[in-house]
């Protein structure tokens, strides 16, 4: 149901509790008591995990202990590098837990907080970073307010939301971008506002955008473009794709087919308006992946019906590849199709060897391992075509690089690569989302500046690379990229390498 990639290059998988036993089992002393769990042995013992850390280099996981509900919940890493998590449904409605990652051999686990508590119930809510490192937590169901972690600002109530929800709600959780300038773009439904988060002020509000509702139960999904010191980190452009038609959900028509558009605007822009493009595939439930180049993977999902359980049909087994740099009506390239459907509740999330780790997919109230879209244990890890064999003539190797960098800093990377370099290297830094119900909270790439690189040493024909060495220049502010830890990959004419993991500091 949740999934996120730690700098370890572990992920944390988080499911729910209150649905009976998982078949991953607890050590004996983390054994949990849920008296409410009916689906339980008399007493409510439950010794199943419903969290773990998976290692996708080893393939081996290591079981996690939670204790309250993170049903529908949402998440964000701090800048320290430890996954605040944050409400869910029954126990867990206004509880935050804390996860401070470690290699899959420590020991780390969950620490359910027992203070501060959430000052409003946050199910189906979305949270992001702030240039601060503080986290905003935005929405939920019958929660029209935003609070934020830590809890140095009071409730504040975001009328907008109310505004937003109709019969089936179709408001929650909100698609929530930090733009360039400090200030949050914020979707929900079909509408979109520009919110001051520091004055609690609804700065402007942008067209609606047409095609139906795009939030949960409609089952959108959106991300921000990469943000490009060519311009000075002053354009920020959001993309918003798929959806299903109003009423799918509340009429569980779940034959009627999704949404076909994406919907692309300039949030900064006091002009922009949406841009609509159509998709080669109707999607409903898909996530959309920022990929190290700047190109977005479209993935998971169904064809027809919304989100919500049993609700959708026709799985989405295409993943498509959308290219923001290309000509309109040339932007999408449909690619390689699974064999696995990844329903409601699947995730997908960038691993830093630049692939994209795909896990999950539920669509019932209980597991379910038989029958139609049965509840779904296989990973899968997807390959852009950069990972291709007649691409590593061009794959660049990081062979020096800082752990830690702060705002404006200069800084210096080495790269090898098997042939000479032609052009200038990218260095791209992106960020580890939560990744949850069609939208990676945090999800962010930057850009970096690069100098012309200077040759370190010659390659040959015996198999010897190039190495080369070039000057870089960290993002200004924590407005354009809020402090933490980053993946930083160095590209090489649209392919790129595996990350080092860099921490922006404050």
């Amino acid at each position: 149901m949740h999934t996120a990639v730690t700098r370890f290059g572990t992920v944390v998988l988080l499911d729910r509790t209150g649905i009976g036993a998982s078949r991953l089992r607890l050590p004996r002393d983390r054994c949990r008591i849920d008296p409410g769990d009916s689906l339980l042995p008399a007493g409510g013992k439950d010794c199943s995990a419903h969290s773990a850390l998976f290692d996708p280099s080893s393939r081996r996981l290591r079981p996690l202990s939670v204790l309250t509900d993170t049903w529908c919940s949402s998440g964000q890493f701090l800048a320290n590098g430890t996954l605040l998590q944050s409400g869910g449904d029954l126990d867990g409605l206004r509880k935050l837990r804390a996860f401070s990652p470690c290699p899959l051999v420590g020991s780390c686990d969950w620490l359910e907080l027992d203070s501060p508590l959430l000052a409003d119930g946050r199910w189906y809510a979305t949270n992001q970073i702030l240039p601060d490192g503080s986290v905003v937590i935005v929405g939920g169901r019958a929660a029209p307010s935003v609070e934020f972690y830590p809890p140095s600002r009071p409730l504040r109530a975001f009328p907008f939301l109310a505004t937003a929800e109709d019969a089936q709600m179709d408001n929650l959780y909100p698609f929530v971008h930090l733009l360039p300038d400090g200030r949050l773009f914020v979707f929900a439904n079909a509408r979109s506002v520009l919110y001051d988060v520091d004055s609690g002020d609804v700065v402007r509000e942008y067209p609606e955008l047409d095609g139906g509702p795009r939030n949960y139960p409609s089952g959108g999904s959106s991300t921000m473009l990469p943000l490009d010191p060519a311009d000075g980190y002053a354009r920020a452009e959001v993309v918003v794709c798929g959806g299903a038609q109003y009423g799918v959900f509340l009429h569980r028509q779940t034959d009627m087919p999704a949404a076909t558009t994406c919907g692309r605007i300039s949030a900064i822009d006091p002009d922009g308006a949406w841009a609509v493009e159509e998709m080669p595939f109707p999607r409903v439930m898909g996530d959309m992946v920022m990929l190290p180049t700047g190109e977005v993977l479209i993935i998971n999902g169904a064809q027809s019906g919304s989100q919500g359980y049993e609700m959708g049909s026709n799985p989405c087994l295409n993943p498509v590849l959308y290219r923001p740099d290309q000509p309109a009506g040339l932007r999408f390239m449909t690619l390689t199709p699974t064999t696995i459907p990844r329903m409601y509740h699947s995730t997908a999330n960038l691993l830093p060897d630049g692939r994209v780790l795909v896990a999950g997919s539920n669509p019932h109230y209980f597991y379910r391992f038989a029958g139609d879209f049965p509840t779904e244990l296989r990973v899968e890890a997807f390959s852009p075509e950069y990972l291709a064999a007649d691409k590593a003539s061009l794959r660049p190797v990081i062979k020096a690089a800082p752990e830690r960098v702060w705002y404006g800093d200069e800084f210096v990377m080495e790269v090898e690569v098997p042939l000479p370099l032609v052009g200038l290297m990218e260095v791209n830094l992106l960020s580890a989302p939560f990744a949850t119900h069609s939208f990676s909270q945090g999800q962010r790439m930057v850009k970096l500046a690069v100098s012309p690189a200077v040759t370190v040493a010659d390659g040959g024909g015996d198999g010897t690379p190039y190495r080369y060495r070039f000057g870089c220049k960290a993002p200004p502010d924590g407005r354009v990229a809020p402090p933490g830890y980053y993946m930083a990959f160095a590209v090489n004419q649209m392919v790129p390498s595996v990350a080092r993991w860099v921490q922006l500091v404050l």
